[in-house]
């Protein structure tokens, strides 16, 4: 037997600003060949799970690619087709299945439709092919994707600490479909909304209670997968919104009526799924008033891992005006920043011109530097590997890394764009969290992996930035209309039924 496993994972933000060039796709771009299984092998994403799979069945594996890149602007066409040729032309030098770890709101220069066309391309040279798909739960996906794909299943926790087990999901079912065990057949279908992603958390409700009804749905014994999608509604494409995608084996049937319960209780959730945060000065005096720490402050208007710029500067000068001490704070990313530091060593006593390089214009908005007078305390090449939940055993690349101390707040100021979801993004530059009192983090749900235990407080602060949850910020041209809640969700349909594959 005769597997292609790649990894092809982009989450693009069409407001974004930061380009998506191909060197963006891992510490040195993506990886080929060999290399692919090599750096994924033994960690917590589903490539690695279906390394597994092949290795148990004693699969000859081919890795054509291993290409991952932190969410930004559309990818760079060049970058999108070379990833997309090295799988096709995998598959053309013939396999018994493709299994497929992709995300599902992947936007090129090129292409809408990331995934869809990756698999439409497959399938018009491999019409019989089984193919496998994992997506993450913010995918927005398409017809093309369910009807070229032979599996389909998404991650069911936000943060996402089951990506393993999702490539086992699928991948398990088209081993299961090769013997000659299953027959999978999918149906699917979305409702007319962009859910706004801090109310995705699969804590909290009512995400909660809908990856409860598909996981309950896959004890079923005709129900091989069973997934909701809340989509990634800062990608301007037609079909950006919230999903769901049901397998069963042999029975379409089943698999519409369960797609369509599902899919009811979506929309009939809709207005739970819409964020309202507060003004940002009242969350920072809300929090300078609590008294144990650490407390976690949440600055999700600018994440990195939604496409934003990380270096907005609102929160951490609402942080620094209102006087916080004992203050940690990951990340800035400033490349320039970093490079002076370095030249000024350790111990230097430094004056900066901190973030603020990136302008948004789709949000109207030109980069705003804060000056910052401080110590360098520590500089390191960021690297470290991962030992929590998330994406654990993979080695990470903030690139150089300087810790900038003000005597009241320790900022991170790094060169790669990176998301803090594990608390080695702290510890790897010689900072404690348990021991701050105040984590300042640019995130949205994804620190819950990591910083959630040890929080004794989570203050949401609403700063600036392209992954904004104010929808009013940005001007949405593609999207299909009406859609709630850019709509009046009363003067919207959303009884349309689910579709079989």
């Amino acid at each position: 037997m005769r597997l292609v496993i790649a990894l092809m994972s982009h989450e693009t933000n069409t407001f974004s600003p930061v380009p998506t060039p191909i060197e963006r796709f891992g510490a040195n771009g993506a990886v080929f060949g060999e290399e692919a299984s090599a750096a994924y092998r033994n960690t917590n994403t589903g490539i690695a799970a279906y390394l597994d799979l092949a290795a148990e069945v004693g699969a000859e594996i081919v890795t054509p690619l291993a290409a991952e890149a932190p969410p930004s602007g559309p990818v760079e066409a060049d970058a999108y087709r070379r990833f997309s040729d090295a799988i096709v032309e995998a598959v053309d030098r013939g396999c018994d299945a493709c299994l497929l770890d992709l995300h599902g709101a992947m936007v090129a220069e090129s292409t809408d439709d990331g995934e869809g066309t990756l698999l439409e391309r497959i399938r018009c040279r491999a019409p019989g092919l089984p193919i496998a798909v994992s997506l993450d739960l913010h995918a927005n996906v398409t017809d093309a994707m369910v009807d070229n794909a032979s599996v389909i299943a998404g991650y069911l926790t936000y943060p996402h600490i089951d990506m393993y087990e999702t490539g086992m999901r699928a991948g398990r079912i088209v081993l299961r479909a090769l013997a000659g065990e299953v027959e999978p057949v999918m149906a699917w279908g979305n409702r007319p909304m962009l859910a706004h992603t801090l109310r995705m958390g699969t804590d909290d409700e009512p995400m909660r209670s809908m990856v409860g009804a598909a996981r309950r749905l896959e004890d079923r014994r005709e129900v091989l997968a069973a997934s909701v999608f809340g989509g990634f509604p800062l990608a301007d494409i037609r079909d950006a919104g919230s999903s769901v995608v049901v397998v069963t084996d042999r029975d379409r049937g089943v698999a519409r009526r369960q797609a369509d319960a599902l899919l009811d209780e979506l929309w009939r959730h809709a207005p739970q799924f819409v964020w309202r945060s507060e003004p940002l000065r009242d969350s920072v005096m809300r929090a300078r008033a609590l008294d144990e720490g650490p407390i976690v402050l949440i600055d999700h208007a600018d994440n990195c891992a939604s496409g934003g710029t990380e270096d907005t500067m609102a929160v951490l000068a609402e942080v620094m005006r209102q006087g916080l001490e004992e203050v940690a704070m990951f990340a800035v990313y400033d490349p320039r920043a970093v490079e002076e530091m370095i030249q000024a060593g350790i111990g230097a006593e430094v004056n900066i011109a901190l973030g603020g390089k990136i302008s948004m214009p789709s949000i109207g908005r030109q980069g705003e530097p804060l000056a910052v007078s401080g110590t360098v305390r520590a500089i390191t090449n960021g690297e470290f590997v991962v030992r929590g939940p998330m994406y654990t055993g993979l080695r990470q690349h903030l690139g150089p890394t300087v810790v900038l101390d003000t005597g009241q707040i320790e900022i991170v100021v790094i060169s790669r764009h990176h998301e803090p979801y594990d608390l080695g993004v702290f510890r790897s530059v010689g900072i404690e969290p348990t021991e701050r009192r105040y984590l300042l983090l640019k995130s949205r749900i994804h620190y819950r992996a990591g910083f959630k235990p040890i929080a004794r407080h989570i203050v949401e602060c609403d700063g600036v930035g392209v992954t904004s949850s104010d929808y009013g910020l940005f001007r949405f041209e593609k999207v299909r209309r009406p859609i709630f809640p850019l709509d009046d969700i009363a003067g919207i349909d959303g009884a349309s039924s689910a579709r079989s594959a």
